[in-house]
């Protein structure tokens, strides 16, 4: 079954991207969820044109993700957490706290797009995370989880 997406779907594309999944999933969970619709012949003359007048934007939009990329390439960031012993931490550090502290720094970026490498970090120490700025634009962010100053 052929459906043209109306926003973003986890493992699967982006909005107004054209699509084949199986037909259970797309009449029984996408379409109902209003995440799709058919790709019947004119829906898909009317993608083609919402397309072409949305590409001057997104190279705007891809532009500025860029911009954004080389500001974070710059950016020293400490996330500073309560540890124990061999430098285990009290709880955890998630993207959510990666957000906050990139919030702090002047780049609201929400968490959803960011993922940490390995999960939730528990010990001190250097650490990478995935930031997607656009569709075509993601970038590799190092930080540092230190030890919270008492």
């Amino acid at each position: 079954m052929e459906l043209i997406l109306k926003q973003d779907v986890e493992n699967l594309g982006f909005k107004d991207d054209l699509v084949t999944v199986r037909n259970g999933y797309g009449r029984n969970f996408l379409i109902p969820q209003g995440k799709a619709v058919l790709a019947t012949p004119s829906a898909k003359k009317v993608l083609a044109e919402n397309l072409k007048q949305k590409a001057h934007k997104e190279k705007q939009a891809i532009e500025a993700a860029e911009k954004t990329a080389e500001a974070l390439k710059s950016l020293e960031v400490k996330i500073s957490a309560k540890v124990g012993e061999a430098d285990k931490l009290f709880g955890s550090v998630t993207n959510a706290d990666l957000s906050a502290a990139l919030e702090k720094e002047g780049h609201d970026i929400e968490k959803k797009f960011i993922s940490i490498k390995g999960g939730a970090i528990k010990r001190a120490g250097p650490y990478t995370a995935d930031i997607r700025l656009h569709r075509e634009v993601q970038v590799e962010f190092d930080f540092e989880v230190v030890p919270e100053q008492k």
